[in-house]
Parts: structure tokens; sequence; C-alpha cells
């Protein structure tokens, strides 16, 4: 049986990383219910993410996110979790001849914010010895980049969570939204909740969430990306090396517990679900890797694929509807909401309670303005 209404200051919809991170933030100031579809929190994007820490990746908002989240992962809370959240884990942007243009406009972009150096010829194959003699003109080193325990991140705001308020409430699909008043009345296959504000943090579903409350159309479109594990060089040993992306994110190969993770960097939009790997998708990626490095790739140990959902600029979209009262968007992270998650908790809460950006935040150049839902209307 559904439960009892329940009401609360703040509902949040979507128990991820997004949404288990402000609702953390939120419960030190307000009454916050935290709503989940599935029988466990992180069971789409959050559980299957690369987790890397990376500066140099994405839009300009992000990459300012992404530093503002650093001193998080390096000292969290106390009690937030017992082991380390970063792990030393290099990046590289690898380009061909062709693509050398590209690399020069990321180098010069990203140079000015992290630390980063440019390797060819004998440097760049001892610093990624896996690579195939002659395919990469160039890469770009990455100095900040990390590793990321994400089930330590996500399950330390659960945590958090819990301690602040309640734990968060789970088979509990949204399947209506009304606004009576100044009360957000949310229907739900666990019973109805109510708060005059809502948070759609639901990831690949915030689109349908969003079109439930009556907001503005966004465009968010997930997208599936695959990932396989393949053995690791049976020469020497890797896992200290870099994770490689290519400059126009054509694939990528990082190191991952004595196996290889591979992908094809694809990004082909599907309508959200429990999303499974094409094996056309498996074998582009297999031959692009075969394409770049000196690899042999004979077995797949295991596969899998996850939802990336973006709105035409790949920039998420953050802040309350111009056309739903009180309904707030935290949607659209793409592939960059496990590095940004601490920042853009304490952005969104602070947006959501009507507080000013965090210090820390505007420090690093960040602009609230560029994730506003307004930006998307004028664009169109």
């Amino acid at each position: 049986m559904p439960d009892a209404h329940q009401t609360a200051d703040i509902i949040v919809i979507g128990a991820g990383i997004a949404g288990a991170s402000v609702a953390a933030e939120l419960a030190a100031h307000a009454s916050v219910i935290l709503l989940e579809r599935e029988s466990q929190p992180g069971y789409h994007s959050t559980g299957r993410s690369a987790a890397v820490f990376a500066p140099c990746y994405g839009p300009t908002p992000i990459r300012d996110l992404t530093r503002a989240s650093r001193a998080f992962y390096e000292s969290p809370p106390e009690g937030f979790t017992a082991a380390p959240m970063f792990g030393p884990r290099p990046i590289l942007m690898i380009a061909r001849e062709d693509q050398m243009g590209a690399l020069e406009a990321l180098t010069e972009t990203v140079s000015k914010e992290t630390e980063v150096e440019v390797l060819t010829g004998d440097a760049l194959q001892s610093f990624q010895p896996l690579l195939r003699a002659g395919y990469a003109s160039a890469g770009m080193h990455d100095r900040q980049g990390q590793d990321i325990d994400v089930h330590a991140l996500h399950h330390g705001y659960l945590r958090m969570f819990k301690a602040r308020d309640r734990p968060a409430v789970t088979g509990a699909e949204v399947t209506g939204l009304t606004r009576n008043g100044d009360v957000w009345q949310v229907e739900t296959t666990k019973g109805v909740f109510e708060a005059p504000i809502v948070v759609n943090a639901a990831g690949a579903w915030a689109g349908e969430i969003g079109a439930l409350a009556g907001a503005e159309d966004i465009g968010l479109t997930p997208k599936r990306r695959t990932a396989i594990t393949v053995p690791d060089h049976p020469g020497f040993e890797t896992g200290h090396l870099p994770i490689t992306v290519d400059v126009d994110e054509e694939f990528y190969l990082k190191p991952d517990a004595g196996r290889l993770l591979i992908s094809p960097a694809d990004e082909t939009p599907v309508a959200p679900c429990d999303v499974q790997p094409e094996e056309l998708d498996i074998a582009i990626c297999i031959d692009r890797i075969m394409t770049a490095f000196d690899l042999d790739v004979r077995r797949i140990d295991s596969k899998w694929a996850g939802l990336r959902s973006f709105v035409a600029d790949k920039t998420p979209v953050v802040g309350f509807s111009d056309t739903a009262p009180g309904f707030f968007w935290l949607a659209g992270q793409g592939g960059y909401g496990i590095q940004t998650a601490p920042a853009m908790a304490q952005f969104a809460a602070s947006a959501v309670l009507g507080h000013a950006l965090p210090f820390h935040i505007a420090d690093e150049g960040f602009d609230p303005a560029d994730v506003r839902p307004s930006r998307i209307k004028a664009a169109a």
C-alpha cells in the first residue's frame, strides 16, 4: 500500500549523484524529501560512470565547477567517507595530425585554468607506451587529473542526507505533479508528497518530470554511452598510465583494476530506460582502440552502457523554471555530473534557498547565468 501524505519544505526527485548531493546540502537548512524511482539510488548514470576528475574536460561552466569541487574531494566533511575519494590519474588528450587544430585550441583554453603540458615524439610514447607508433602527433597532459571513488562519494552524500533529515524514499516513481496554490503535490507509487519547491534531479527522466510539471521544454536528450573492459596488456603493468582520450572524443582508454576500460565515446540519442550496450558500438569501440593502441583485443570481460543527458549546448540547466513556479531544474549534467558534484550541489542549494553564490565557486569565475533555464529560450 502507498504511504500516507508526507510534507516538507523541498522535494528532490532523483537520488543519483545530483539529487543525493543537493538534498544533503539543502537538508542543512530545510526539511527535504528525496524520491528515487528505482529500488536503490544510483542505478543508472551514477553507477556507470568512468569516475575521473578532469579539470580540462567540458564547457567553461563545467570546468569552473570542477575546479571549485577539488577542495571537497581532497578534504571532505568529517565522517563523510572512511577512505580517500581521490587517487592520481593523469589525463592525456591525444590528436592525430588532422586533429592538431583542436588540440591546440584546447591547450590554449585550459592552460589558463589548470596545469597542462604538450607532449610529442618520444616523450608522448614514453608517457603512454600503449599508443601505436605513429598514430598520435601530440598529446596534452593534464597534471591535475584524479580517479574518483564514486561509491564513496554517492554514499557519503546519502549518509549525510539521512543524518540531517531522513532516508531517501526508494521505489517512488513519480506519476503526477500538480501545483495547488503555493504547494506542489507529487504523486508517486509510494504515496503523495507535498512541498512548495520541487528540485528536478531525475537524470535521463528529467525532461519527463518537467513535462508533468508544465515546465518549459529544455530539449533534454538522453544519450547512450558504451563501455567494456578487456584484459590488460600482457607485456607490462598499466595501472599507473593515464586515461587517454581522443581530442574529438571518439574513444577513451583507462586502466581499471588490472584491466583496461575502453569506450567508443558514443552519444546515441535514446528514450530514458535501463540502457544496454549494442553489439555495433562494441565492435566500433574495439576497432578504434586497436587502431590507436598496440593492443589485440580478443576477449571482453564485461560490457555495459549508461545514459548521459544533454541539452543543445552540453551545459547543465540549473535554476528555477520560468513557467512552473517553485520548480527547480538540476538537469543536463551529461558526463560531468560526478566531477562537478560538490560545487554543483553547493551552488544549486544556494540558488534554491535564495542564498548568495558561495565564494569559492564565484572565485573560479563561475557565472550562474550560464546555466539558467532562461538561456535555452534565449538561444532558441
